[in-house]
């Protein structure tokens, strides 16, 4: 099995249906389906490619593609979108119904959950009538035989007039005869007769008054029956990618044209009007969905689904839903704070040994001593820690979090937010984005691909950066444990920090409420926009998958670019501290012009000179302030935490100091790596400057208050 993938934008219609097929033998395969029933496990599982895969809806928003060989024939494999209709209502479900619709592959997958297959039904019927190059692949077999659900498989082939191949994608079970199927269908060995849909009899007679001049113009391009369907519904962005797909525009034909006109005054002198056709069209879906898995789908257990329910009782309760997620969210964060220091510390003995030996070498070699600065205790200092702080957080933090995707946690986290977001006229999917932040806030930010309102993703996007990432982590923790929790020792200290770690979090989701409520009433007016949250199963996690996952797709990914911007920063620091105007680095010249500006804010001109030097990286923040407190030429580390806060109190902190570097660490600019990832994703440096600007003038402000109000309360 050969595998390559390109993902395609989710808005250019262009590119939603660009497939470069490498051979003319080539097949391509539509993967379709409602979000949470395994597609992209289905996908992973046929081509082996790295495709993320999480137990919450709208998690692929881009076609991706991978190759699987099956019979000595190549298929081109497509993960579109998840999609719950084709009746589109999103950008995703756009790009879902446009592949199915125009894409021609050469058959379409849709692949539905075992435990719900009365709803996921009502897309099958829909492909059905576009297609009869189908395949219904029911995946998740494992829980409904966990569940004690009965599926007559061939009775609901039967019903459908398609290939139906149950599945446990997990477990490959079942994925070489769906590709059996796929091969029979895309081969044309098999021919299938789907189940033919009709309405009632106004609606039917409406069609046919316009279906044979469809026939005549468009020939056997697509399904005139269905294309009428579309014309009487009047879906403006269907009819487009129609128009689109045609090369032409149908309504330009005149006596069809007229023809529609006819037959929606049929429609209306009968009372049915756009509104109500639509919702016969649906009405009728439903009912054949339901008829047909009355018939082939047994319950030996009525309540399957009663211990599910029970627990989202609790988790999803008023009373406890906030407090539980909170809990959870500390845990998480003293799991990552406890288990990330030795290894920290460990990467940092061995990055400094290596060290030493570059340092042998440039000695041996007797090179200058400003190649050895700018190379070693410059570029090679730096990136070391930024690997040795960032990587043990990730490391930790990235796998629980997709631990909590998998067990399908997170949807829940969204339903508990879902009004806080609703009343900040935001969307409540940027309670999922907002999670992601923790980890990375550049991985935050692609998230936001999952709300479909592009002025609600903008939101998310500008105010992702007020939680705190795994890199703003040890500088919070460090001025926590020195200024707060100091008196207190082993796990009291811990729990301790952990507490006023959440508090400090806490601060940022309230800001991130504020200020999406701000930017909706400003720059980017408009009413919140409306979604149907689907909480999915608890499923087993996959703890191999999860490991694999989160540390290639996630963890490595971040460190990279993360990498990639510390070298050079090493680079600045080391010129800025080692190039001297008059008895003055340059360093020391630049902190000195921000010190007023500076302690306005309750900072100094070295702390703010740190910050815009750590633009590439958070992690070399406190580093950059202990080099110029020692007026060092290089970055350096002190030994204990008791030494750092000596030398921070010689420098004149006090813990208001402490609180506004905490506050500013939370509200200041996004580093360089979610800088370039805002400006990726919305393709407008407009857009990336107001998500610099928001968070940083945020807490210029806070901090100015909370210093000067401290000021006003010393002096009474």
């Amino acid at each position: 099995m050969g595998l390559t993938s390109q993902s395609t934008g989710a808005g250019v219609l262009e590119n939603k249906l660009t497939i470069v097929k490498s051979t003319p033998v080539d097949k391509v395969i539509a993967l379709a389906g409602n979000p949470n029933v395994g597609k992209s496990t289905v996908f992973n599982s046929l081509t082996g490619l790295n495709q993320h895969t999480g137990n919450w809806p709208g998690k692929t928003v881009t076609n991706a593609q991978g190759r699987y060989k099956h019979k000595d024939k190549n298929f081109i494999m497509v993960d579109i979108p998840g999609t719950y209709s084709l009746m589109a209502n999103s950008v995703e479900e756009e790009v879902a119904r446009d592949f199915v619709c125009f894409g021609q592959p050469d058959a379409t997958v849709v692949v539905t959950d075992a435990t719900c297959l009365e709803r996921n039904l009502n897309l099958v019927l829909q492909t059905l009538e576009i297609t009869n190059k189908v395949v219904v692949c029911v995946n998740l077999i494992d829980e409904a035989e966990r569940k004690k659900i009965k599926i007559d498989y061939n009775k609901l082939s039967k019903h459908l007039g398609v290939p139906v191949i149950p599945t446990n994608a997990r477990s490959n079970k079942g994925l070489d005869k769906l590709m059996d199927a796929v091969y029979e269908i895309s081969t044309k060995e098999t021919t299938s007769h789907p189940i033919k849909i009709t309405y009632d009899d106004i609606v039917e007679e409406a069609i046919k008054m316009i279906q044979p001049k469809i026939e005549t113009i468009a020939g056997e391009k697509i399904n005139s029956r269905w294309v009428a369907l579309k014309l009487l519904d009047n879906d403006g962005a269907l009819l487009e990618s129609l128009n689109n797909f045609l090369g032409f525009n149908l309504l330009d034909d005149n006596e069809l044209a007229e023809l529609v006109d006819m037959a929606k005054k049929h429609l209306l002198n009968n009372g049915i009007g756009q509104n109500q056709l639509r919702d016969k069209i649906v009405t009728r879906l439903v009912k054949i969905a339901e008829e047909i898995c009355q018939s082939v789908i047994t319950f030996e257990n009525k309540q399957y689904d009663h211990l599910d329910r029970k627990i989202d009782k609790i988790l999803t309760s008023r009373v406890f839903g906030i407090p539980v997620m909170l809990a959870m969210l500390g845990v998480i964060f003293w799991i990552t704070i406890t288990g990330a220091n030795y290894p920290s510390q460990m990467l940092s003995t061995l990055f400094f040994w290596i060290e030493e030996r570059l340092t042998d070498f440039f000695v041996w070699a007797k090179a200058p001593k400003w190649l050895h600065g700018l190379l070693v205790t410059g570029a090679y200092r730096t990136l070391a820690w930024v690997v040795s702080v960032m990587l043990p957080p990730m490391a930790i933090f990235f796998p629980l979090f997709t631990l909590l995707e998998d067990l399908g946690y997170l949807p829940r986290v969204a339903f508990n937010l879902d009004n806080f977001f609703k009343k900040a006229c935001a969307h409540g999917k940027q309670s999922l984005t907002m999670c992601m932040g923790f980890g990375c806030n550049a991985a935050g930010v692609i998230g936001c691909r999952i709300i479909d309102s592009p002025r609600e993703r903008l939101i998310a996007t500008i105010t992702n950066n007020f939680v705190p990432c795994n890199g703003r982590f040890p500088t919070l923790i460090a001025i926590i444990t020195m200024f707060f929790v100091g008196n207190f020792a082993g796990f009291s200290q811990s729990v301790l920090s952990t507490l006023f770690l959440t508090g400090v979090i806490l601060l940022g989701i309230v800001m991130t409420l504020l200020v999406s409520k701000l930017l909706s009433k400003t720059i980017l007016k408009g009413l919140p926009s409306s979604f149907a949250l689907e909480l999915p199963p608890y499923r087993k996690p996959q703890i191999g998958r999860i490991i694999v996952r989160s540390i290639f797709d996630r963890t490595l990914f971040v460190l990279g670019r993360a990498v990639s911007v510390a070298i050079p920063a090493g680079f600045v620091i080391w010129i800025m501290a080692n190039i001297y105007v008059g008895e003055q680095s340059l360093l020391s010249l630049c902190a000195g012009f921000l010190d007023p500006f500076a302690r306005l804010i309750g900072l100094d001109g070295y702390i703010l000179m740190a910050f815009i030097l750590g633009f590439p990286a958070n992690e070399i923040v406190v580093p950059i302030i202990i080099m110029s407190y020692m007026s060092s030429e290089s970055m350096m580390e002190l030994e204990n935490l008791n030494q750092l806060k000596q030398l921070l109190v010689d420098n004149g902190w006090t813990w208001v100091t402490a609180l506004c570097v905490m506050l500013f660490s939370l509200m200041h600019w996004p580093c360089s790596t979610t800088c370039l990832t805002i400006r990726k994703e919305t393709q407008s440096w407009k857009w990336t400057l107001v998500s610099f600007l928001v968070p940083t003038l945020s807490g210029i402000v806070i901090c100015f208050i909370v210093a000067n109000l401290a000021r006003l309360l010393a002096l009474v």
